[in-house]
């Protein structure tokens, strides 16, 4: 596997050695978001006992985007994408590497960005970007208090966007096809969980992630006058130590979303297999959204978690109804009520409502 990985890396080396020089100029595109949202949670439960987490609070979230790129005369492009964060909290840069694409090569990405399985993953339709399936309405309601740190961020307990072990933005090598009448295909490769410049990770560490691969198929196309995307994908890796502790751990899932008449209805699937003692998760979500005539999307989606080990089990429902309207080019207004229970066996429970309405800026 390795020394197939170092091949091909030298290939894309290759290609860029023997590409004649170009008279064309660097494109310095910028770009970026930025949320802010104003939110009324409701919070009760046996962690928030004697605890005071009601009130209006303020959510936001944004990144700056360097993407220059230069496409030489042979037609391969090379590309960069480095983002900042807007807010830091332990990160600065948030995700870093380069690309190499070109129409019959497809694209090859070296750097810190999620695994092609994840990118390629479809899931449930929503109308606003306040996201159940995902970790963003933890910025109202601290569900993650009821769940364990294995249970949460990329893996399937609370997203179908999961990655092996819930790693994130790890250096990895990823290559996707191109479209073939909306089929592509793409792999990726990790050493080890290190992301952006970090390295030297001992992989026979007890406990520690080692060589990620992970696979994905998509499709997406338009049947007569239906708008069909369908993905699946699985992704395995090397957690290092004896038993309980070292094994193999797995990620798969599937997605699948049709839209026709301005209405959108989609599905996804997530699971997350884990070695030893460490829960196994899985989830689902589902939704539907109805872009009405005029500037407004409406929608209504949920997502379902559950993990399971030995004498411990763990649940995540999350509801939302949400409209988003278009203020204009880059400009979206979106009002939300969102509903959250997450609890476990112990008898530990946060129950959760938030209304709340966000503004965002793409640019």
């Amino acid at each position: 596997m390795k020394k197939q990985l170092l091949s091909t890396s030298a290939i894309a080396l290759g290609i860029a050695m023997a590409a004649p020089a170009s008279a064309q100029d660097w494109n310095m595109d910028w770009g970026g978001y930025q949320r802010a949202g104003v939110g009324y949670a409701d919070v009760s439960g046996t962690l928030a006992t004697g605890m005071d987490l009601d009130g209006i609070d303020v959510f936001q979230s944004g990144e700056i985007h360097f993407t220059p790129s230069v496409t030489l005369d042979n037609g391969l492009t090379f590309g960069v994408n480095i983002q900042l964060e807007g807010a830091t909290s332990g990160d600065t840069i948030d995700e870093t590497y380069i690309t190499i694409s070109g129409d019959n090569l497809g694209t090859i990405t070296i750097g810190s960005e999620n695994s092609e399985g994840y990118r390629m993953s479809v899931g449930a339709p929503e109308a606003t970007l306040m996201f159940i399936n995902s970790p963003s309405v933890s910025a109202f309601i601290p569900f993650s208090a009821a769940l364990t740190a294995g249970n949460q961020f990329r893996t399937a307990m609370i997203s179908t966007y999961t990655e092996v072990g819930g790693n994130n933005d790890s250096q990895r090598i990823s290559y996707r096809t191109p479209s073939f009448n909306g089929f592509q295909v793409g792999v990726s490769y990790a050493r080890d969980t290190s992301q952006e410049f970090s390295s030297g990770i001992d992989t026979n560490a007890a406990g520690v992630l080692s060589d990620i691969f992970d696979v994905a198929v998509a499709y997406s196309a338009t049947v007569g006058t239906a708008d069909v995307a369908l993905s699946a994908r699985w992704g395995t890796g090397d957690v290092a130590g004896a038993a309980p502790v070292g094994g193999t751990a797995e990620t798969w899932g599937l997605g699948a979303s049709v839209g026709f008449n301005g209405i959108t209805i989609g599905g996804s699937y997530g699971e997350n297999d884990n070695p030893g003692t460490v829960n196994d998760v899985n989830g689902w979500s589902l939704g539907a959204t109805f872009d009405a005539p005029g500037p407004w999307t409406f929608g209504l989606s949920t997502y379902q978690g559950e993990s399971d080990a030995p004498g411990s089990q763990e649940e995540y429902t999350a509801y939302k109804l949400g409209a988003s309207r278009s203020l204009g080019t880059g400009v979206s207004w979106d009002i939300y009520v969102v509903d959250v229970e997450a609890k476990n066996t112990a008898g530990a429970d946060v129950d959760g409502t938030a209304v709340g309405t966000t503004i965002n800026l793409s640019f």
